[in-house]
């Protein structure tokens, strides 16, 4: 099974290098479990009308390092819950982009997507392609291919069904092989 293509507009676009996204519900809100909470709290401090303006596949852009700092899930939590599909970014923070990628929320790391795109613009990540279209404007951009343990995570929905499919395929040849 292939990944299936992101297509979205850009929602919002971090321009800060090493922006922590616990800066997305505030830092007095990371230990908000309840999903509309952790919703109603987040960009409150970039774009207070983002929550009605974000429609289901709209993405996220990040410069340099983006996820910098402890890898918390609530603020990507509450991205996923009001509809976002993804973040393309210049490049992730290691532990965030493990952390993410684990819970099956696609992460595109790709050099010059902030020049490239502007806010609303829309886009279409082509897995295959190995590049992110801009629809607004005409023009498509490359970006590395991802490790196939991470599309396999991204494919399976995240790291848990990843292994337990993984599991069970390995536990069915171990069986065909000890069949005489």
């Amino acid at each position: 099974m292939a990944l299936m293509n992101l297509r979205g507009r850009v929602a919002f676009k971090f321009d800060e290098i090493d922006f922590d996204v616990d800066q997305i519900v505030g830092v007095k809100n990371i230990k908000t479990t309840n999903i509309d909470e952790l919703s109603k709290a987040a960009m409150q401090e970039y774009d207070p009308a983002f929550a009605s303006l974000v429609k289901p596949g709209d993405l996220l852009l990040g410069n340099h390092n983006f996820g910098y700092g402890h890898p918390h899930y609530p603020p990507m939590k509450a991205m996923r819950h009001m509809g976002i599909a993804g973040v393309i970014a210049e490049s992730f923070s290691p532990g965030y982009w493990r952390g993410e990628i684990s819970m099956g929320f696609p992460q595109v790391p790709c050099p010059g997507i902030l020049q490239f795109a502007e806010r609303w613009d829309e886009l279409e990540v082509d897995w295959a392609g190995h590049c992110v279209r801009n629809l607004t404007q005409g023009a498509e951009i490359a970006f590395e291919p991802l490790p196939r343990a991470d599309l396999d995570m991204l494919e399976a929905g995240g790291l848990e069904t990843y292994l337990k499919k993984r599991f069970l395929a390995d536990k069915t040849r171990t069986v065909q092989h000890a069949q005489p």
